[in-house]
């Protein structure tokens, strides 16, 4: 996967500089050179912050920009054919932890040496890792922009968690240079909770899909038969807490009648606790759990309702992939987002987090496939595309880049003006 950086680094730990505010608009300033980005992952493994960052590293490459990745754990492979990737170290280091101890400690190295003129954190998972690193390189530190990918409310957190977690998201605005809100109604949560202005957060809306999945998606569900008895119900997400596939399973429970199916795509560490809940529930057998499956086409095509019962979400991905096939959705009200993304419950119905009662009631009255609301839906999912999206990111960047770059110039060329 390329060489490997594992030396430790001789690093200035100096406190960084302050942050200066992009101007607004963002414009392309006269940079020469390709902007260089990298972007750090732990591994390509199932989740949608590495599916939209595979998505945009494509689209930068494309553009002729020198962007590149670097895991920790490079032997899932990517979603999709991607250049410019490599592993941090000689050996894989699995998982969350064992990755961020070797991106932490590799990561400075190859910045040291590769010189990358921003670094892109692809989510929420990524932001400790994105603090580490400018606490190590401090005024060596390239631009730091960060994706916020989930809410940042987290009311699954006991309080006094939630309070230190606060703190933390104080830290985040000190040290990272820019945020990037996924949705218009993300944007004062991410000011309110980091203390950052707002001229240091961009909206740009999540590019979970490109143009070409659009048409596919929509034409899939268009051309399937969808005459069988009973609803079948659609749920994607990691077998996991913050899914609430718990509070999903024991709706279902509640208005299942025959030929009724609920198809949960996903894996994760519930997975035992999930068919045990379904086996007391008496509904083992209308539940299927087949695991991560990918794409999704032929399930969002022959589902008659897509259910998303988290607890907590940013802008989920998979609802947007629902939106574009029209899916028909039922969504609890997880994410400050979640209402502009639903048109306010004309694309579908928002109920109470954790209200199993509500849940249940919307999943067997919402109406099905009416042409008017399906055009509307996916009218709705084309703004959540990667030609938008890597073209605005690349606009953030540059701006934040072109001081940093005109500092490097400016010394280049400072010993060859002294000697004419």
């Amino acid at each position: 996967m390329g060489t490997a950086f594992i030396a430790t680094a001789q690093v200035d730990t100096a406190e960084p500089p302050p942050i200066d505010p992009p101007p607004a608009p963002f414009q392309h300033p006269p940079i020469a050179g390709p902007l260089r980005i990298l972007t750090y992952l732990y591994s390509f493994a199932p989740g949608g912050v590495e599916r939209v960052a595979a998505r945009l590293h494509a689209a930068w490459s494309m553009r002729g920009f020198d962007a590149q990745v670097v895991l920790a754990d490079a032997r899932v492979a990517p979603p999709q054919p991607l250049r410019a990737t490599r592993q941090v170290g000689l050996r894989p280091a699995a998982g969350q932890l064992a990755g961020f101890v070797a991106l932490a400690r590799g990561l400075p190295a190859m910045i040291g040496v590769e010189r990358p003129d921003i670094l892109f954190c692809a989510g929420n998972t990524y932001t400790a890792l994105a603090v580490v690193l400018r606490l190590l390189l401090g005024r060596k530190c390239p631009p730091i922009v960060a994706k916020i990918s989930n809410c940042l409310e987290r009311p699954d957190m006991s309080p006094p968690v939630r309070a230190f977690y606060r703190i933390w998201l104080r830290i985040q605005g000190r040290y990272i240079d820019h945020f990037v809100a996924m949705a218009p109604a993300m944007r004062d949560e991410i000011a309110q909770r980091t203390g950052v202005a707002v001229d240091r957060i961009s909206v740009i809306p999540d590019p979970a899909l490109c143009a070409g999945d659009l048409a596919r998606l929509g034409a899939a569900r268009d051309a399937a038969s969808r005459g069988r008895p009973g609803r079948h119900y659609l749920a994607v997400g990691r077998l996991a807490p913050q899914k609430n596939f718990a509070l999903l399973l024991e709706a279902f429970a509640r208005v299942v009648t025959p030929g009724d199916t609920l198809t949960i795509l996903g894996e994760g560490l519930e997975r035992a606790s999930l068919e045990r809940l379904a086996a007391s529930l008496g509904i083992a057998g209308a539940v299927h759990m087949p695991g991560h499956t990918d794409p999704l086409d032929r399930w969002l095509a022959q589902a008659d309702v897509f259910v998303l019962s988290s607890t907590y979400e940013g802008v989920p991905a998979v609802l947007i992939e629902a939106l574009a096939a029209g899916l028909p959705i039922v969504a609890t009200d997880c994410c400050v987002s979640m209402r502009d993304l639903l048109g306010h419950g004309a694309f579908g119905a928002i109920v109470p987090k954790g209200d199993c009662a509500a849940l249940a009631r919307a999943m067997t009255t919402i109406a099905l496939d009416d042409r008017a609301v399906v055009t509307a839906r996916r009218a709705a999912a084309a703004a959540f595309t990667v030609e938008h999206a890597a073209d605005a990111y690349l606009d953030v960047m540059h701006t934040l880049a072109a001081p940093r770059r005109a500092r490097v110039a400016g010394r280049i060329d400072a010993p060859a003006l002294a000697a004419e």
